[in-house]
């Protein structure tokens, strides 16, 4: 695992990239503070839905921040993507099974899609050029496990995208603003969800455009993000989100993928498939 760094470590590191992502953007943009400008967010999925929570909880965070640049975020609910592309949204965040994604990618390509539930690896090698999961697949959960049992046999962990008892690079104060605002803890549809809007909206702020083929290309080649994992996380040609993993037994957090002694801490390439099928 990682070493653990001090309470007052933790949310710093945080609040230095709130930091720089808004001095830089008020330093290159000031004309965005004086024209406000309206971001729009789609979601495809059940309202009453763990995703749907993360996601309501992004865009409270984006608004916090987006107050200094004169940006305002919403969440538009979307029935299907033709009223996301109608409501003039930037991005779609989609809480559907694989089934359904490669449709909703191929009916807007201009559009980033964010996949926050399917975790299937058929869906990752197929390679769309517009979706991205930031839910892990099916073979990072594996190899995340395989890499814990080499150091831990006989464990009965399980590989989750977060977890509620999370505390390292402010994630407990993540989890608290979430279960305040939601009345529910934290899981791993509920970070995807929550993830997939703040890497929207700190690359809009960075980027200073809203404009869904820009932010396509940023996402694909650009991204600066860590989502409270303290790592920097970007997307693979295959549009998945590298990122740790949370070993968890009993309720509580007992190691990290990948893990260390088994696999380099920064090879978060060796969570789960890279290739495109051909």
């Amino acid at each position: 695992m990682k070493s653990i760094p001090t309470t007052f470590q933790a949310p710093s590191r945080w609040l230095t990239h709130l930091l720089i992502v808004l001095l830089a953007t008020l330093a290159t943009s000031p004309t965005w503070a004086a024209t406000p400008v309206t971001v729009r967010i789609a979601f495809i999925g059940p309202a009453d839905g763990d995703a749907h929570a993360g996601a309501q909880q992004g865009i409270k965070e984006a608004n916090a921040q987006g107050k200094f640049l004169g940006l305002a975020y919403q969440l538009v609910a979307s029935a299907d993507i033709g009223a996301a592309r109608a409501a003039k949204a930037s991005a779609v965040v989609v809480d559907a099974d694989a089934a359904a994604l490669p449709a909703i990618a191929a009916a807007a390509p201009e559009l980033p899609v964010l996949n926050v539930r399917a975790e299937d690896d058929a869906l990752r090698t197929q390679c769309v050029g517009n979706l991205f999961h930031t839910i892990p697949s099916q073979a990072m959960r594996s190899d995340a496990l395989a890499q814990w049992h080499k150091k831990q046999p006989g464990s009965q962990a399980t590989a989750q995208a977060w977890h509620a008892s999370a505390e390292l690079y402010a994630g407990s104060q993540l989890n608290k603003r979430y279960s305040d605002a939601s009345g529910r803890a934290m899981n791993d549809q509920a970070w995807a969800a929550w993830a997939a809007v703040k890497l929207v909206s700190d690359t809009v702020a960075r980027l200073h455009a809203s404009e869904p083929v820009g932010l396509l290309g940023a996402l694909r080649k650009d991204l600066a993000f860590d989502g409270q994992k303290g790592v920097d996380m970007s997307f693979r040609d295959n549009g998945q989100l590298r990122q740790p993993l949370l070993l968890v037994e009993n309720g509580k957090i007992v190691g990290e993928a990948p893990v260390r002694g088994i696999a380099p801490n920064s090879d978060l390439d060796s969570l789960g498939n890279t290739a495109c099928a051909k």
